[in-house]
């Protein structure tokens, strides 16, 4: 049940804060029934920390097995921050900071990358028409070799996420050309400069939100991924968009959600990161120096949910799934070195990482 007050600061004649949101009540609500974790909870955090201890390990060169966790072991998790994983480190080093391109360019470079989420078909397109921009973006040549790749027996979508088919978007009957034709659409409809002019995240995720098949779930994905340029520079803690995975995490990690929805729910458990590892008496090896930001709890949940399935098959959640798909095989590959948002300022804390990186001059 939400109780409410008066603000004392209400009464007083001083001017409003400039950072007060605009028409912001004289009211504050206080929730009176917190969330009541399960077993699960506790899991989830140990999670965390054991995923990012076994980045960390690789990072700096161990030798596998990066972990004694079984699970951990045979089956395959996502980082605990979304932007070290490795889809997430090619955007950022190669789609955003591989070329001094304008945002128009950006805009298309990102999205055109994250619709079809998968390195290998990028790789494909800059092979066959060098530099991607939106002077040799072409809806009519790209759409033929991706029709020809995928002829051939080959995905060029990721299985990350489903990206919806986008036939209202578009009179013709290939999935890859309506998305092709839908983002050319876009960029000539201006955008870009929506999203330049958004004054919060939320704004531009409603922008993003509006383009036919951007469901919830992607437009969310899709303006943390825009985030990650120079050109944009909202806090990861402003908003947060729950997942279907990870509401499948969050039924699991909590008995009741007592009077918190998802949303708040995420922000709750991530403003308590520091407070929940003292509690477990665990030690957190963030991201060189920066915490979980709201967009990597959401994540986590959806990988504790996985996790949970093995863990704790007792417990279940949405989905009624009991399997773990993703088998983990052991790539011996050494992890390229970790390159982050320059304006993050964590680069220069990375061994052996130069501070300026693939940044634009």
């Amino acid at each position: 049940m939400l109780h409410a007050y008066r603000s004392q600061s209400s009464r007083s004649s001083a001017p409003a804060s400039a950072t007060a949101a605009p028409g912001a009540s004289p009211y504050v609500f206080v929730r009176k029934s917190a969330p009541r974790p399960s077993a699960v909870f506790d899991t989830y955090w140990r999670f965390a920390v054991e995923r990012q201890a076994i980045y960390h390990r690789r990072v700096r060169g161990a030798s596998s097995p990066w972990t004694t966790d079984s699970i951990l072991q045979q089956h395959k998790f996502t980082n605990a921050y979304r932007a070290s994983d490795r889809v997430s480190q090619y955007l950022i080093r190669e789609v955003i900071y591989g070329g001094g391109f304008d945002w128009k360019s950006t805009v298309l470079r990102v999205l055109l990358f994250k619709i079809f989420n998968k390195i290998e078909t990028w790789k494909l397109l800059e092979h066959v028409f060098g530099t991607i921009d939106a002077k040799s973006f072409n809806v009519e040549a790209f759409a033929n070799v991706l029709e020809q790749a995928r002829s051939t027996g080959g995905s060029i979508y990721s299985a990350a996420y489903i990206m919806p088919s986008g036939v209202s978007a578009g009179p013709r009957g290939r999935k890859h050309v309506m998305h092709l034709e839908l983002l050319a659409s876009e960029i000539a409809k201006g955008l870009p400069a929506d999203l330049l002019e958004a004054p919060t995240m939320e704004a531009a995720y409603q922008r993003l939100l509006s383009v036919p098949s951007f469901g919830r779930f992607l437009a969310y994905q899709f303006i943390i991924d825009l985030n990650y340029t120079n050109e944009l520079s909202f806090s990861e803690m402003e908003f947060v968009v729950p997942g279907p995975g990870a509401r499948d995490g969050i039924r699991k990690c909590f008995v009741d959600l007592g009077d918190y929805d998802e949303t708040n729910l995420i922000r709750w458990v991530t403003e308590k990161q520091s407070q929940e590892f003292e509690r477990l008496g665990l030690k957190f090896s963030d991201l060189w120096g920066r915490p979980l930001q709201l967009i990597d709890c959401q994540n986590l949940f959806c990988e504790v949910d996985k996790y949970a399935r093995v863990a704790h098959p007792e417990v279940s959640g949405i989905s009624g799934r009991t399997r773990i798909k993703q088998k983990f095989a052991v790539n011996m590959q050494p992890v390229p070195s970790p390159w982050f948002p320059p304006k993050w300022k964590i680069n220069s804390a990375i061994p052996g990482v130069a501070q300026t990186g693939r940044s634009r001059k």
